[in-house]
């Protein structure tokens, strides 16, 4: 799937939100002012052809719907991200935010718990 613009993704996460909208209902979602209706309907149109949302006329207008889970995407962005910034090691990643005291002692032992806790199911 093609990455999103930033536009796209924040679109992307009011669809998720909504999970079958009108491009006015996505439009009433953005905080004031909002973008205009046109470009809105644009960006949609965009998702929809790089295969995030599924479209379905309603006599002259269209509901959308997400066609990729919120999940899934996340997903496939950290693993980008990961590929990308940090040699493919998600070890590397949780370094990067501990030496960037973006993460605490305790968060590492929950993700620790985790991990453990996973193992044993």
């Amino acid at each position: 799937m093609e990455k999103l613009t930033v536009q796209e993704e924040e679109a992307m996460l009011y669809i998720w939100e909504l999970e079958s909208c009108f491009v006015k209902d996505i439009m009433a979602k953005y905080p004031q002012p909002a973008p205009p209706y046109t470009t809105i309907a644009s960006i949609v149109k965009n998702l929809e052809r790089k295969g995030y949302v599924a479209a379905e006329r309603i006599g002259n207008t269209y509901r959308y719907r997400p066609a990729i889970h919120e999940s899934e995407y996340k997903r496939r962005f950290m693993s980008n991200v990961v590929r990308n910034y940090f040699e493919n090691s998600y070890k590397e990643l949780v370094s990067f935010f501990a030496r960037e005291e973006k993460i605490s002692a305790d968060d590492l032992q929950e993700i620790i718990d985790l991990i453990e806790k996973g193992k044993e199911q």
